[in-house]
Parts: C-alpha cells; structure tokens; sequence
C-alpha cells in the first residue's frame, strides 16, 4: 500500500503527492502578483476570522518542497493540506508525524493537564533529556502563549470548559509542535524531529455516540491516545480524598467507564471489527493524584520519583502502572482495567498532579504556585513506544 499522511490540524489523510501548495501573492520575476482573498475551505473547517486572507491555493506536485504558480510564475515553499488547507510544517512527510489525541471526561482536566505537560517538556524535561518543543506555526505560537501559558502561569486563573466541537464555528485547532532530540547514530549525534499534534477535545463531545463520532477522525487517525480520567469522579476513590479536597460536582458528568467505553467502541469499530484489539497506544492518566498522597507509603512509586536522565525509565513506568492497578480496585474501577484489557493491546497507567494541590475556591491557582509531578510521562511513555525517545530498563 502507498504511504499516506495524516494532516496535523485536520487528522484526514492523503498521499504525498496530493498535498497542494498556496502563492506567496508576492511580486513574481514577470511583474505579476496574486491578490490575496479569503480561502472558504479554511473558513469552513476552523471558523477563522474574515479578515484572514491568503493567496490562491493550487495543485502541483506535492511531493517537492516548492513549486510554481501557473498565473503568477511566483515560486512557493507553502504546501498545504489538500483537505483543510491548513500550512503543512516545514518539512512535513520528510520527519516523523505524531499525532496524539488527548481525550476526558468534563471537569477532568485536560487542558490545565496539557497546559503544564508541554511547559515541562520545553523546561525541565527539554533539560534532562536535550530536547526542544517549539510551535509550528503562528496560530499555535500565539495561542499556547496567551490562551494557555499566560492564563496558567502568569495569571494564575484556572480554564472555562472546553467548548464542544458541535459545530465548525467550535471546532479548535490543534497545537502542533516540533519535538527535537539528539540521538547518537554511528558514534556521532544527530538531531531528530518530531511533529507532534495535540487535540484537546471538550469532554462533552464524548457524553454520547452520536458527538463521539465527530471525533472519529481524530483518533482513529492519531498515533498515540492520552485519556484524561479524574479519580475524584470514581465513588471509591471520592470517598478516600484528602480532608478539604475540591470535589467536582457529579450532575452530568459522565463516569470514567462510560467515556472509556465509547472511546473504544469507535475505535474498534472503525477498524471494521476486524481487529481483536485496538493496537494504538493509549496512555491511560489518572489526574489529581495529590488528593490521595496522604494513603501512599513514603516508598510508593506514586511518591517517589527519581526522573531519569535522557532516557525513559520502563521498570519505573511498570511500577507505577501495577499501583495505578491496584488502586482501581480500591476505586471500583476494575471494570475499567477489564475493558482496557479486552480492547487495548498497548496501555499504560499513569498517576499525575497537574498542579501539585487544589485550585482555590475563587478557581485560582495555590499561592505556592504550580508544582507538577509527573505529568511527562504519558507523554514519554507514547515517545518512546515510537521510537523517538530512548529506554532504560526492564519491561
């Protein structure tokens, strides 16, 4: 079968040589320029503003790094999704192409999950391990800065729930970045890039099957999945939290159990029913782990963490997994392993604190600040299953 890609912004897929390129409406060597006007396929998939304007897209041959306007005679770098029309990233179909799903329940998270996880990877982690995170485009610099970063860090307030991607108007782009590494290859170190796309779905978008297919494209296209699911949204587990623990109200929420179950539903069925199980990585993340630190022994993998340098610990990851395990016992959650079990050939549990302790009443951020615990790992762990992340031990 030929290669395909899979675009980062709109998850459709497509073979290299169908991607299309977009003028750069700039002055050509014949005295001829392009009027830039708004493109309707842009406009139709993201809702974007009015006064977006771009120049005219055409067809060429998608699998060179430039071409040549038939009006114009203007070269053009800019090739874009022949689907969505979104600017494909330098480079593209050239370096790896991750893309990963992040999915939850409402009130489970996700966005002040995502929001730490990928400040972590450009700070601490980007540290221990060399690597970089940089945003791959204007749209995706602009916002994780303001929307995101700014909010968390700077203002310290929490986010309003992510709107459901009912309608196109709704629909968010993803934030696609570059995760760049030195790896050693025959004695020498060379650098290694990866394109990472993250998707933060609102959790209402899977309250039923009708909303859930939506999205289908969006994880059955995705290379790695990381499902968000709150703990303080689990009975067992509620009853257990720490005196004086935030408890999200339950009135609509969907449990943990019944998100997991349409997720793999979709999944299963979008492969035809063909496969036994569902061979996409799924990174399974119980969030707010610091309401039940006080139940943990000094030893427990969930306490204690010594984070490996350059390398993604696999014993570790294990040990942490078998608690998370254990702990869904205690939580009422063993139906949720069974189904993880039964659907997922590749899973891993993962505890995390995106925060390091509640938010306030007034939905602020402590006043000791942010301190995550972590909260990398799901993403490593995925890195790693792709090969772009080094192992160290057993597993």
């Amino acid at each position: 079968m030929a290669r395909r890609l899979t675009c980062p912004y709109c998850y459709e897929t497509f073979a290299p040589r169908e991607i299309r390129f977009r003028c750069n409406s700039r002055l050509s060597p014949v005295g001829k320029r392009c009027e830039r006007r708004r493109d309707p396929v842009l406009d139709e998939r993201f809702g974007r503003r009015p006064s977006h304007e771009v120049g005219p897209d055409f067809a060429a041959d998608g699998r060179r790094s430039t071409a040549v306007h038939p009006d114009c005679e203007s070269e053009t770098t800019y090739r874009i999704c022949p689907v969505c029309h979104v600017e494909l990233p330098v480079q593209f179909g050239m370096v790896e192409n991750r893309l990963i799903a992040m999915v939850g329940a409402r009130s489970s998270g996700k966005t002040i999950y995502m929001t730490v996880l990928l400040h972590e990877v450009r700070n601490q982690v980007g540290e221990r391990f060399g690597a970089s995170l940089m945003g791959l485009d204007d749209t995706t610099m602009r916002r994780f800065s303001t929307e995101y970063e700014d909010r968390l860090y700077r203002d310290r307030q929490m986010f309003p729930p992510t709107q459901t991607a009912t309608t196109n108007a709704n629909r968010v782009e993803p934030l696609v970045f570059r995760f760049g590494l030195r790896r050693k290859k025959l004695f020498k170190e060379q650098p290694q890039h990866t394109v990472l796309s993250f998707f933060d779905t609102a959790g209402e978008d899977f309250n039923s099957r009708e909303s859930v297919e939506l999205n289908t494209r969006y994880l059955t296209n995705a290379d790695g999945i990381i499902l968000l699911l709150d703990p303080l949204q689990m009975p067992g587990a509620r009853n257990n939290a720490a005196p004086g623990t935030a408890l999200p109200a339950l009135d609509g929420i969907d449990p943990p159990i019944n998100v997991l179950s349409r997720v793999s539903s979709m999944l299963l069925a979008a492969r035809g029913g063909k496969a036994a199980r569902v061979d996409t990585p799924i990174a399974v993340v119980f969030s707010k782990m610091d309401a039940f630190w006080h139940l943990m022994e000094s030893g427990s993998p969930l306490r204690s963490h010594d984070a490996a340098r350059g390398r993604f610990d696999v014993s570790d990851s294990l040990s942490v997994h078998e608690e998370v395990r254990q702990l869904l016992k205690e939580w009422d959650g063993v139906s949720i392993d069974q189904s993880l079990e039964n659907t997922f050939s590749r899973y891993r549990y993962f505890g995390v604190s995106a925060l390091g302790r509640s938010a306030t009443a007034e939905s602020r951020v402590a006043d000791l600040g942010i301190q995550p615990y972590r909260v990398a790992d799901p993403l490593l762990w995925l890195l790693s299953e792709f090969g772009s992340v080094p192992r160290t031990g057993r597993g």
